[in-house]
């Protein structure tokens, strides 16, 4: 069993304290039990159970850290990683950037717990596969898929008297699905807390719909388009445009964010005003833990209002310097969004291009956030408000400032990758050449 309550994880943490001789000690525990099933050909491929339990501790003298962990929690063995965390600690060249752990704080408690999501059973993964499986088999396809359950905690104990602990579950499933012509390609991802949440065949037929419609895709020229972003499209683009938004590296002149000549662009409007981004970890809909890894609670925080860069990032180290309060990085990345569904952004548009992903995105340039990647599993386009044909995958160089500069219309929210996104339609997407993968 690798999942301890918050009495149990307290109880070996502070055993494992009583141990140290250190100026400070923090001693992170965490343990989970998780299950999968991998299917690929139609068939079943693997299943699996994972159960795993770690214990760190990090020992501090002065600025000198050291860091051991452990997986076995009996007396000896918490001696034995402590004593080890602080050989380590006394062998190594002082940290200038070293904090102090924080003292007690005060935290949330988190939402991101579902004790159905816990209790899947090897039956149910089945179950899950063979609703990509059957309707794939009837018409004409091949399912490739991964579902992956898990329930866990996470818990920090530190010589200042900070405690803090979480339990979470989470579910994450994809499948791909090709035609058996080899000409068509559909693929769907979902991810979840509660898996009451989740229905394996609704997801499935996306995938398999999208499959049998992308067959025999025909060949236009690149160029500049509108195009309609679904959330797997455009979420890859808008989490590294999220990674920008470190005042640090913003400060020291080493990002979009930093402004010509020195400064920031805090404060600045940099994209459509309809544009808001904000972080919760009480978000129902794609809830996380309260706190980080340094234990500083996590709170509802603005990055981008009405446009314009609300808050920067700012690490304890950091916040110091500058004699700031820290600002944490977000847990989750949430976008507002509107009312319109999928099909109505289609039924709205009179030329255009429906994009399902984006993969394979790699950095041009980070100071104007330039990226470049491929489409993928179905790409189609759209004329007076329908879908005419599939088309050809392209290559594209895009930024998600200048995507976001150009945005039509807002649709609704999508959970995927624990954040939400809504569905977007963008004009003046560059496309520079055509792929003739599938």
């Amino acid at each position: 069993m690798a999942i301890y309550t918050k009495e149990e994880a307290r109880k070996i943490m502070e055993k494992a304290l009583r141990f140290s001789t250190a100026d400070t000690c923090v001693i992170n525990i965490s343990g989970s039990e998780s299950g999968n099933i991998r299917y690929a050909r139609n068939t079943v491929s693997t299943a699996g159970h994972r159960s795993n339990q770690t214990l760190a501790v990090q020992s501090s003298f002065g600025k000198k850290s050291g860091t051991a962990t452990i997986d076995e929690f009996d007396d000896e063995s918490l001696k034995k990683v402590v004593s080890r965390a602080e050989e380590l600690a006394k062998l190594s060249p002082e940290n200038p950037e070293f904090m102090e752990p924080l003292g007690p704080q005060n935290y949330d408690e988190s939402i991101t717990y579902s004790e159905s999501t816990a209790k899947i059973t090897p039956e149910f993964r089945a179950e899950i596969a063979n609703s990509s499986i059957e309707p794939a088999v009837s018409k004409d396809t091949t399912a490739a898929g991964f579902f992956n359950d898990s329930a866990g905690f996470s818990a920090m104990l530190n010589s200042k008297g900070l405690f803090a602990y979480n339990k979470s579950t989470n579910i994450d499933f994809t499948v791909t699905i090709r035609s058996n012509d080899g000409t068509g390609s559909g693929w769907v991802t979902r991810d979840f807390n509660d898996v009451n949440k989740f229905n394996a065949a609704k997801a499935s037929k996306v995938a398999i719909d999208k499959a049998v419609l992308s067959r025999e895709a025909k060949a236009i020229e690149p160029g500049k388009y509108t195009v309609i972003l679904e959330p797997a499209a455009s979420v890859g683009l808008l989490g590294n445009m999220a990674r920008s938004f470190s005042a640090r590296t913003a400060d020291e002149g080493r990002s979009f964010m930093s402004k010509e000549g020195g400064g920031t662009k805090l404060g600045e409007k940099i994209v459509d005003e309809r544009v808001n981004i904000y972080s919760d970890p009480l978000n129902s809909q794609v809830p996380t833990g309260t706190w980080n890894g340094d234990g500083q609670p996590l709170k509802r925080m603005d990055w981008i209002k009405n446009g314009a860069v609300k808050n920067l990032a700012y690490g304890r180290y950091w916040a110091k310097e500058k004699g700031v309060k820290p600002v944490p990085f977000p847990s989750n990345f949430i976008m507002e969004g509107g009312d319109a569904s999928l099909e109505d952004l289609i039924k709205g548009t009179k030329k255009g291009i429906l994009v399902t992903r984006l993969w394979y995105i790699r950095g041009v340039d980070p100071q104007t956030l330039l990226y470049t990647g491929l489409t993928r599993d179905g790409t189609f386009y759209i004329e007076n408000g329908k879908i005419k044909y599939p088309v050809k995958n392209f290559r594209f160089n895009e930024s998600p400032i200048i995507m976001l500069n150009n945005l039509e219309a807002l649709g609704q929210q999508v959970r995927i990758d624990g954040d939400l996104i809504p569905y977007m339609k963008i004009r003046d997407f560059t496309f520079t050449s055509l792929s003739d993968a599938v």
